[in-house]
């Protein structure tokens, strides 16, 4: 009845996981490509919690 005042995790971590490979543009851009590569890491770690949490919830 109230689902729609429930908030809802994965936007949280869609937002964050886009932050990540901003940040992670910029450091290539930038040529710091260690920075680069440890930002789009973090960046595909926080997609495989969204996954998780989407089949969780599908199940």
């Amino acid at each position: 009845m109230f689902s729609w005042f429930r908030s809802n995790p994965s936007k949280k971590l869609e937002h964050q996981h886009a932050q990540k490979l901003e940040q992670a543009m910029h450091a290539q851009r930038n040529g710091n490509i260690r920075g680069y590569s440890q930002l789009t890491h973090e960046a595909d770690e926080i997609y495989k919690k969204i996954k998780e949490l989407e089949t969780a919830q599908n199940s």
